[in-house]
């Protein structure tokens, strides 16, 4: 699994011009699939993203999580993210998860994501042309792959 985390003032996602997931600081997560991905990156990356301190404590310093501020967490789908552009200018897929894999996966990430967050989070819509808007706070962006694990 490969994340793109970004820390928000808010962020929404909407799904024909509705919305359907927003918060206010937190983070915003875009999650790829890859077939070979087992429950147990699931539970790795959950727990990584819960525990990231990338939010300021009172002395200016990025020591405070997600978990620790209060904050929300939206959770989009993406399966570009693991785009091959190696050969030729039009990218690759081929990394990422069928939809008849990649659906139940992030909704079993979701689950484990509001049980080690403790609260519900937000979430686009699977499938869907999703347009999302935010605000990235810092900014601050950072990527997570449960494979690579740094």
């Amino acid at each position: 699994m490969r994340a793109v985390v970004q820390r928000v003032s808010h962020a929404s996602v909407a799904v024909d011009d509705t919305v359907c997931g927003e918060i206010g600081p937190g983070l915003l997560v875009l999650l790829a699939v890859e077939s070979s991905d087992t429950e147990e990156d699931i539970q790795w990356l959950c727990g990584k993203l819960v525990r990231l301190r990338v939010f300021d404590d009172d002395a200016g310093v990025m020591n405070r999580s997600v978990k620790d501020t209060g904050g929300g967490i939206l959770l989009i789908s993406q399966f570009t993210l693991f785009a091959s552009t190696r050969k030729g200018n039009r990218p690759s897929y081929i990394r990422s998860a069928p939809p008849e894999i990649a659906q139940p996966m992030i909704e079993r990430f979701a689950q484990r994501l509001e049980a080690d967050l403790g609260r519900p989070i937000a979430q686009g819509r699977f499938g869907a042309e999703m347009k999302v808007s935010l605000l990235n706070d810092g900014p601050v962006t950072i990527m997570v792959d449960s494979r690579l694990r740094e």
